[in-house]
């Protein structure tokens, strides 16, 4: 057995194992995440951001999951400074990507509106991802999303699709959608940062390539994960770290970057 395939058998283990772990705090993750309560009345008034350097971060889960998979990492983001985070999760019942785009867009002007921030963080997994680029990239989301993360996402459509096309969501994620078709037009004067976390050995991005942005109007960074499967690249602590890194990143960081995480 050759080392690739020692790594890919490495990878399926770690997501199995971590399945089985989600799967106990997946049904604390399916009610809708109520927003922060408002002050107190009688509380001292203070500028909307006054105090609060780090815009508001969004997460976005993937297919047929819910917002308790970003338990980890919301915890990780918590310890180093961000306090506005919220999930928002989306019916799986939904038939079209578009309409989730949508309502992530309310969402987001939800946000801005109730924490003052001109403009959010938007950290998508798999389908997530793919959603809030749709939103950035077609629903003039560029003007609300500052930085967008995206992890295992099929930027380029995967060909594992069309083995599980009966949904019409992931018939939007085979190569050749109308969706994808969208993605690769022109943007121009795009604003927001594209990060783009992919594995080589993730089993659901088929090539593995695809969940890199290729796109000659985005800002994007295309960051490799070695040796970790399609479930740990929204748990892991590397790649934790590196979307905080990311997050803080200066504005002027260079277009097309790339860089490696190393974890197995």
């Amino acid at each position: 057995m050759g080392l690739v395939q020692i790594r890919q058998l490495r990878a399926i283990a770690l997501d199995l194992a971590l399945l089985a772990g989600h799967l106990l705090l997946y049904p604390t993750g399916l009610r809708q995440e109520r927003p922060p309560a408002p002050p107190p009345p009688g509380a001292p008034a203070r500028p909307p951001t006054d105090g609060r350097a780090h815009r508001p971060v969004l997460l976005l889960h993937g297919f047929i999951d819910n917002r308790s998979v970003f338990v980890p990492l919301r915890r990780s983001l918590g310890r180093h400074g961000r306090t506005q985070i919220e999930a928002l999760n989306y019916s799986p019942l939904l038939c079209d990507l578009r309409t989730a785009a949508a309502l992530l867009g309310r969402h987001v002007e939800e946000v801005c509106a109730r924490t003052g921030h001109g403009q959010v963080d938007v950290i998508g997994h798999s389908l997530g991802g793919l959603i809030a680029r749709y939103y950035v990239q077609r629903l003039g989301g560029d003007a609300r999303v500052h930085s967008l993360v995206t992890l295992g996402t099929p930027h380029s459509g995967t060909r594992i699709a069309p083995l599980l096309s009966a949904h019409p969501l992931v018939r939007q994620m085979c190569p050749d959608s109308e969706v994808i078709t969208e993605l690769r037009q022109p943007a121009p004067d795009c604003r927001t940062r594209f990060i783009a976390f992919w594995s080589d050995v993730d089993q659901l991005m088929i090539p593995a390539e695809t969940a890199r942005i290729d796109h000659p109007d985005v800002i994007s960074q295309n960051i490799r994960v070695n040796g970790i499967g399609h479930l740990a690249l929204a748990v892991h602590s590397s790649v934790a770290v590196r979307i905080r890194e990311a997050l803080d990143a200066p504005d002027e960081a260079p277009a097309d970057a790339s860089g490696t995480v190393s974890v197995a």
